[in-house]
């Protein structure tokens, strides 16, 4: 926000949900997250009389932010680092290092700050678990440990004979419940 109110400039608030290997049931979820992610930006840009563009865009999240920067002109990218390292990093790659290496405008990466709620395997486990069982599952098994993903954990289990994905915000605690498209087709 800084540096918008100096040189009286547009905040452009981009969320992109990933397109991904589950279905509508996932992109809900997300979509509702996305939003919720750019209202908070806009609010906070309104606070501080900042205006303020939003956009939730759907697909892979580099080429759509490439895609919307040159669609709106946008003069500087801000984003937010994770951090990630070693196979992390190999196999999920970096949106953010994506935007470096392409962008036709300066790019700011900025480390995160918000405080991590959820750091623990252990107890992303059990919040997932508590999902499964809250979403109606009872025989419930973490069939891998968990794998952390930007600001989020992943937890795969087995429930009730499903294969089952739970999402763990890290800095909210918030989950969601995804099943693969090979369990709902077999429903």
């Amino acid at each position: 926000m800084t540096l918008a109110d100096r040189f009286d400039a547009t905040v452009h608030a981009l969320s992109v949900v990933p397109e991904g290997p589950f279905g509508t049931f996932e992109g809900e979820r997300a979509t509702v997250a996305a939003e919720r992610a750019i209202e908070q930006v806009a609010i906070e840009a309104d606070t501080h009389g900042i205006e303020a563009a939003t956009a939730v865009e759907y697909g892979i999240p580099h080429e759509e932010i490439l895609a919307y920067v040159d669609a709106n002109d946008v003069d500087v990218i801000v984003m937010g680092t994770q951090g990630r390292t070693g196979l992390d990093r190999v196999l999920v790659g970096s949106v953010t290092e994506r935007i470096v290496r392409m962008a036709d405008v300066p790019v700011v990466t900025v480390k995160l700050t918000d405080d991590l709620r959820i750091q623990d395997s252990d107890e992303v486990e059990r919040i997932a678990t508590a999902e499964a069982n809250q979403a109606g599952y009872d025989d419930v098994t973490v069939i891998d440990d968990p794998h952390r993903t930007s600001a989020s954990w992943v937890v795969s289990l087995e429930a009730d004979g499903d294969s089952v994905q739970v999402h763990v915000d890290a800095v909210s605690g918030e989950s969601r419940i995804a099943r693969s498209q090979d369990a709902e087709r077999s429903k």
